[in-house]
């Protein structure tokens, strides 16, 4: 059989879930018709064929993971085995969780390496046959060792709350990318109000937020770049991309706006829709969810005044804008009922300084308070 093995769907993307099989064994195929369905980083893709033949095997079923370089499916004919162990994707799924995963990450508390000695070498192989985290335990032992009991207890208390779902799609990336962020990123934010109270009637609001960080980008270049924490070295970016954090049902997605320095209003706009389109209908390609170089949290759109929203690596800073309110501010010497937009600006310490942060966020502030 010749082997056709997940291709690289896009850059850093590791993963993939099987969605949808367009074709079964038997079936014969031609050069670039469609084979499966995939998810990958938070985007539904469709792999084509890569040759004319006729299916032998199809490697995993719909909701199982396959990797990057795994067999997805095989033809019939001779073809050289590339040496890839060929197994059920849930077993070396679940093989890869209690190993190397890209999950494990650091020393982040989410990371299983991250877990304290407590436990014998019995208790942890009873843990993982019930599966149950020790890291959810408070043992009971001595010196809070973790016993045989306190695992038993915790299995029953687990089985009266039903059966913990596994994440997928977008919710597994996203929590991986959480992991990542919590295990590589030093976090410091800071926060400031803008005054918006003459911006012009149907002002909109997001697009105003795109470009004011646009503005202090090129004002203060050091929070648009990119960071190497193993290399401790930097890459100021002259292109500002920015990507928009969008909230969905299914998790989160952060399509990126690219060129917005060169782009006007209305252009930032239709592109923003044609991509919150593409999301809605997950038919977004992932290189338009890759090559940020800074996001906006626009959060407020929901609820909520202030936050330290999450650095994703290789970026360095993350804005965020909260829920407009009235507030009652000093104006022109006297106390006025002002409109005001609270702004969040989170940003990695090892890559730029307070300071350096601050003349950020007041060019910031400088462009939105433009009426």
């Amino acid at each position: 059989m010749k082997y056709f093995k997940l291709p690289d769907l896009g850059e850093g993307l590791p993963e993939a879930e099987i969605v949808e099989w367009h074709v079964k064994v038997g079936d014969t195929v031609e050069v670039d018709q469609v084979l499966v369905s995939v998810e990958t980083a938070k985007a539904i893709v469709e792999v084509p064929s890569p040759e004319a033949g006729v299916i032998a095997k199809l490697f995993g079923e719909a909701g199982d993971i396959i990797h990057t370089g795994e067999p997805l499916l095989a033809y019939e004919g001779e073809g050289e085995d590339s040496g890839t162990v060929v197994g059920k994707l849930k077993a070396s799924e679940q093989e890869s969780d209690q190993g190397e995963d890209a999950f494990i990450i650091g020393a982040a508390p989410s990371s299983k390496r991250a877990r304290a000695n407590r436990a014998t070498p019995g208790v942890r192989a009873l843990a993982e046959r019930l599966g149950v985290s020790l890291e959810n335990i408070k043992g009971s032992g001595p010196g809070g060792l973790v016993t045989s009991d306190d695992v038993h207890r915790q299995a029953s208390h687990q089985k009266q709350l039903g059966e913990a779902e596994s994440l997928r799609g977008p919710r597994r990336t996203m929590a991986k990318n959480m992991a990542l962020s919590h295990a590589q990123v030093v976090p410091v934010s800071i926060f400031e109000d803008v005054d918006i109270h003459d911006w012009p009637k149907g002002t909109d609001i997001t697009m105003r937020l795109v470009q004011a960080i646009a503005h202090a980008c090129e004002a203060c270049p050091a929070l648009n770049c990119w960071f190497d924490g193993d290399n401790l070295s930097r890459r100021l970016l002259d292109e500002v991309h920015i990507g928009i954090a969008v909230d969905t049902p299914e998790g989160l997605f952060v399509p990126v706006l690219r060129d917005v320095t060169h782009r006007s209003m209305d252009d930032l706009r239709q592109g923003l829709q044609n991509l919150r389109e593409a999301v809605a209908t997950r038919k977004i390609p992932p290189q338009e969810m890759q090559g940020a170089t800074i996001t906006l949290s626009n959060f407020g759109t929901l609820t909520g005044q202030y936050a330290n929203p999450i650095v994703s690596p290789p970026q360095v800073a993350i804005v965020g804008a909260g829920r407009l309110r009235e507030k009652v501010v000093p104006y022109e010497g006297e106390p006025a009922i002002r409109r005001i937009l609270p702004l969040s600006v989170t940003f990695d310490h090892r890559a730029a300084t307070g300071g350096e942060a601050a003349r950020f966020l007041a060019a910031l502030v400088e462009s939105l308070s433009a009426s």
